[in-house]
């Protein structure tokens, strides 16, 4: 039986050659699979406690049997291009059965002296069992298992099992995950798959020995490489405690490429337990600052009580329940919609929230998805954090970016909805085609709404606090955000997150791009660490570097259909 993973535009189950049946004879069909299953699983468990019958005492215990298959083959993972980044290979492990060995001490000695690693009480405690069967060391090179086998040890042995192999080391390590010895998925995609069938088909012996296609991604190993790459650079340069990145089709919610440094490598698993390992993108919660002032005029302008040419006063500070809201550059003048954006102006930015009301602020971040748990493939998704009961207060801050909690993925998602047209479109990690993408699109802002948000965030790009994200050629819009974090329950002004929320090109966006930058600290020679000096930049590199690659030609022209801002 050839099986397949084979994920639909949901990527949600495992399925079998042969799907091009009716409905009806799909239902029936999943039924009478069903109960072929739970007859195959009874019948596993009863023979399995029949053989344990005859298991002498401490033996269960002890290890399987030589002959019981205990790791099965997985799929191959590869990218959109077929690059594998998951494969199995075939290694050798090596075991025992106490009760035909002659003499231990011997045994341990000459085992040590090809494996000088070895725990010598363990290896001894195990041989002087009465077990008829103990593994003795796992996943061991040809070369060891030559020179073990030419010592000639009676009731040593060995048994071939299939090891997961990740040939691109780091390069993708948060995406894929890892398995654990025995060859199950525990972390990212491994687990998704497991998750999805392949566990308890392999729980019944049918997926212990058989050739399953290979398991296609969304990634593009060459972007991939680019943006780790970029991100390892930028931690350096800024001297930075994290860094990381999501690269997005703006049209199908494809993720590209997605990064989180510090990272691990796979084929060394224990790494990934580390607490500065974690995958920031999609598990990381953080305020992510004045990014959030393009959600807070996209909710203004199709609230359609705002319009692009609506004035706010920005004279003053802003004061509300003994808090005191300021500029960070305070231009000290009456500001329109674009010189908000572009000054990115606290003041004018809780005004317009203020506009809409604390109820409509809440419900729109909600609705585009900033505030609810996304919808992924990976295990590792976090849920947003916002107040329990919102007050003005909170609808002020968090307006510009302080006093909720998202992850980078989840605004990456929701700034592609404010440039594709007001469609919200869930994220994957596997391939989606563009009509596909259309079913399960969900309106959360006018056309009109989306198109003025691209012209602010090119006129951003174009003046603002986003010049170094520009790349010739490929119109890039985006807004900053110089998120203060919170050091012993205050806001320090010395240690920031940064972000860039970037898309290109501008005037027909096909992919949206974000850079984090955790803790920068000034480039030498500077005294500044904002995102515009360091998140954007990176953004610009990914950009140069990445769009040939995912087909965006440049274009030094004259743009065919300029922005216009619209009311």
């Amino acid at each position: 039986m050839n099986m397949r993973f084979k994920p639909p535009h949901d990527a949600s189950h495992l399925s079998f050659d042969g799907s091009g049946k009716t409905a009806d004879v799909q239902a029936k069909s999943r039924i009478f699979l069903s109960m072929i299953l739970l007859g195959v699983a009874y019948t596993v468990i009863i023979g399995r406690l029949a053989m344990l019958g005859f298991v002498e005492p401490g033996e269960a215990s002890a290890g399987l049997r030589p002959d019981i298959s205990i790791t099965a083959k997985r799929p191959d993972i590869r990218d959109r291009n077929g690059e594998t980044l998951a494969t199995d290979i075939v290694t050798s492990s090596l075991f025992a059965e106490p009760n035909k060995i002659v003499d231990v001490d011997e045994a341990v000695e000459k085992l040590q002296s090809v494996l000088p690693g070895l725990d010598v009480k363990t290896v001894h405690r195990r041989l002087s069992s009465k077990a008829g069967f103990v593994w003795l060391k796992r996943e061991l090179t040809p070369a060891k298992e030559s020179q073990i086998l030419a010592l000639g040890i009676p009731g040593v042995g060995f048994r071939k099992e299939t090891r997961r192999f990740y040939p691109n080391g780091e390069t993708a390590s948060h995406l894929v995950g890892h398995v654990n010895i025995d060859n199950v998925g525990i972390a990212g995609l491994e687990k998704y798959i497991d998750d999805r069938g392949l566990k308890e088909l392999r729980s019944l012996g049918m997926a212990s020995n058989k050739d399953m296609e290979p398991v296609h991604l969304s990634i593009d190993l060459r972007v991939q490489h680019y943006v780790r790459e970029e991100l390892a650079e930028a931690m350096r340069r800024y001297s930075a405690i994290a860094a990381g990145a999501v690269v997005l089709n703006a049209n199908t919610g494809e993720v590209v490429a997605m990064a989180s440094l510090p990272d691990y490598n796979p084929n060394k698993p224990v790494d990934a337990l580390k607490k500065e390992n974690l995958n920031r993108v999609s598990a990381g919660l953080f305020e992510m600052g004045s990014t959030f002032k393009a959600f807070t005029t996209a909710m203004a302008l199709d609230s359609g009580k705002v319009g692009m040419s609506s004035r706010f006063d920005a004279r003053k500070a802003l004061r509300i329940g003994g808090h005191t809201i300021n500029d960070f550059h305070a231009k000290r003048k009456i500001l329109s919609v674009p010189e908000v954006f572009i000054y990115s102006s606290n003041i004018g930015t809780a005004k317009m929230a203020d506009v809409v009301g604390v109820e409509g602020h809440r419900d729109f971040l909600h609705r585009i998805g900033l505030l609810s748990r996304v919808p992924f493939e990976l295990p590792e998704v976090a849920y947003p954090v916002e107040p329990r009961k919102w007050k003005k207060i909170h609808s002020v801050t968090i307006s510009y970016g302080h006093g909720a909690t998202t992850t980078p993925l989840q605004t990456a998602v929701a700034g592609a909805a404010l440039v594709n047209g007001g469609k919200l479109i869930t994220p994957t990690l596997f391939p989606r085609s563009s009509a596909q993408a259309e079913v399960e699109a969900v309106q959360v802002i006018s056309q009109k709404t989306s198109n003025n948000m691209r012209t602010l965030m090119r006129m951003n790009v174009e003046k603002g606090s986003g010049k170094r994200a520009e790349v010739p050629g490929f119109r890039v819009g985006g807004k900053t955000g110089t998120a203060e974090k919170v050091v012993n329950g205050r806001y320090s002004s010395k240690v920031r997150f940064n972000a860039f929320l970037a898309t290109f090109p501008v005037d027909n966006p096909q992919y949206v791009v974000l850079v984090f930058i955790d803790e920068p600290k000034p480039e030498e020679g500077k005294k500044s660490a904002t995102a515009g000096l360091n998140a954007a930049p990176v953004v610009g590199n990914i950009i140069r570097r990445s769009a040939s690659v995912l087909g965006v030609q440049a274009d030094f022209g004259n743009v065919v259909n300029p922005l216009l801002i619209a009311d």
